[in-house]
């Protein structure tokens, strides 16, 4: 039985998405957060003012998102880096003055897709995921240029998130809100579900092979039959299950003639 996934497709819309970290001070951290959106398929990474980079901790925890580091524009400005977007979300642990109103990081994904798909047809709409520095956050200058703030639903007991683990979950969020909802991946095989003729095979075998056991009076055969009917017609089998199942019962009829004994010996039918 193969079990390979197949994962679900990647919209074109994440193209129109920029992950933006302003002045992050470790350079693992940028290659943690590179991995991060390669996982939920962006690719498109801005640096602003970074203090270390490239380097190679960064490469190292990629992990193999070395594509995501390649392509990444450094930035000397927030305001640059922000350059023909539409709307900006900012990211941050703790409420601003002034401030625009806060939005949970689901809501906040669910408008930002919006935004996307209203300005798909015109080829643009572009919108930045923008995240501060690992230590203080995001600045309130920069939090004002950013048209929406959100906030990460954490323990309020322990709040802090490490940057790359915010990464990860806003573009988790983003990733279910462009795609509508995502199904589970499938199991190649899985799924198709069983004929009527091959569930009517399987109860016949079923019959079968419980009159020849002995299990099965049919001179007093009760509601046996109709029982497992019921029980099929529950369960929604699938055709490969049928197969399971039939060859399953197959497997226990005994050579024809000749039959083990509790002893070990052999006997006659």
């Amino acid at each position: 039985m193969n079990s390979k996934l197949s994962a679900p497709a990647v919209p074109e819309s994440m193209q129109r998405v920029r992950v933006v970290l302003s002045h992050t001070s470790h350079p693992g951290n940028i290659g943690a957060a590179a991995r991060a959106m390669r996982t939920m398929g962006f690719s498109r990474l801005v640096l602003v003012n970074p203090k270390i980079f490239p380097d190679p901790q960064a490469s190292a925890m990629a992990a193999g998102a070395d594509d995501v580091l390649a392509t990444a524009q450094v930035c000397s400005s927030l305001e640059e880096a922000l350059g023909g977007t539409v709307l900006a979300l900012a990211l941050t642990a703790r409420r601003r003055e002034l401030a625009t109103e806060p939005l949970w990081a689901r809501e906040a994904a669910a408008e930002l897709a919006a935004v996307v798909a209203r300005d798909a047809t015109a080829g643009a709409g572009e919108i930045a995921l923008v995240f501060g520095n690992e230590t203080s956050g995001l600045s309130n200058d920069e939090l004002a240029q950013c048209g929406r703030w959100a906030m990460i639903p954490a323990n309020p007991d322990y709040s802090s998130l490490n940057l790359a683990a915010a990464v990860q979950v806003m573009c988790y969020e983003l990733r279910l809100a462009l795609s509508g909802c995502l199904p589970v991946p499938a199991v190649a095989g899985a799924g198709v579900p069983a004929t009527h003729q091959e569930i009517e095979g399987l109860l016949k075998h079923f019959e079968a092979s419980a009159l020849a056991s002995g299990f099965l009076d049919p001179e007093r055969p009760g509601r046996l039959m109709l029982r497992l009917r019921r029980l099929f017609a529950r369960s929604g089998l699938e055709t490969e299950e049928v197969s399971i199942l039939r060859g399953l019962l197959a497997s226990f009829r005994q050579p024809t003639g000749r039959r083990h004994s509790t002893t070990g010996s052999e006997s006659a039918d």
